[in-house]
């Protein structure tokens, strides 16, 4: 994780954040709908490139590099079944019932925020998959709803953990949100799990991106030969939710909605 420091954000490049997550919202939107049996996960990355250059935004993902990786091929992370995070799109093409995570950054006037969702092709899950969605999206709320100047970080992962454990999912401990705006990646770290009360204090006009993972198995994890794609062990089922979101004095503001 970054140790670059989340600084409070300037009136304009709030006003910048804000309609780098539109972009981003709409860009998600766009791909979900799009999204069919036969496509081919490549064909979805196309999808969103070509969507986020006729919003007038970049893409912070293409080239990204993590402690000396190569460089990430694609604009969206496209994410299969037992895949938690970053799948490289390639050739593997969709059928009904995959369950398909969604993860995407913009640029836009200096300004990055990142987002994520987790659909069904065909929109039919069955009862497991439900349950899943349902609890890490919820989770996402949980967390969201800690978010105001004065919390601490361990305010969002309790939350996080507490509505996860209600379904008995596997909590992703290794993966966790992240502060973010001036790079993908900034201080502090926000982990799926852990203790109110404890870690950072949250001050109005930071911005942060919260991103509950879970599986339907256990919580371990192992990254597949590309050196990106991050699977589960067990090969279960995994769903990850993500939004940006602004630090205010009384709350926070969803960006990426």
């Amino acid at each position: 994780m970054s140790s670059v420091r989340n600084r409070v954000k300037t009136m304009a490049e709030q006003s910048s954040l804000r309609q780098s997550g539109a972009i981003l919202a709409a860009v998600l939107r766009h791909v979900s709908t799009q999204m069919g049996s036969g496509q081919t996960t490549a064909e979805l990355d196309a999808l969103a490139r070509k969507e986020l250059a006729a919003l007038g935004g970049t893409s912070p993902f293409l080239g990204y590099v993590v402690d000396g990786s190569q460089p990430f091929p694609a604009a969206l992370c496209v994410s299969v079944n037992d895949e938690i995070v970053h799948g490289i799109p390639g050739a593997r093409e969709l059928v009904l019932g995959d369950v398909v995570g969604l993860d995407f950054g913009v640029t836009y006037e200096g300004m990055i925020t990142d987002g994520a969702i987790t659909v069904v092709v065909g929109g039919q899950p069955n009862s497991a998959v439900s349950r899943l969605l349902a609890a890490t999206q919820e989770a996402l709320a949980a967390g969201v709803a800690q978010v105001k100047a004065g919390a601490r970080v361990g305010d969002i992962s309790a939350a996080i953990e507490h509505r996860l454990k209600r379904d008995k999912l596997g909590i992703i401990r290794e993966l966790s949100g992240h502060g973010v705006g001036d790079v993908v990646h900034e201080e502090p770290t926000i982990l799926n799990y852990g203790r109110a009360g404890t870690g950072m204090r949250l001050e109005a006009g930071m911005s942060l991106a919260i991103e509950p993972m879970a599986s339907l198995g256990d919580r371990h994890i192992r990254i597949a030969a590309d050196g990106w794609t991050i699977k589960t062990s067990d090969g279960s089922i995994a769903a990850q939710f993500e939004h940006s979101v602004l630090v205010t004095a009384t709350g926070c503001e969803i960006l990426t909605k």
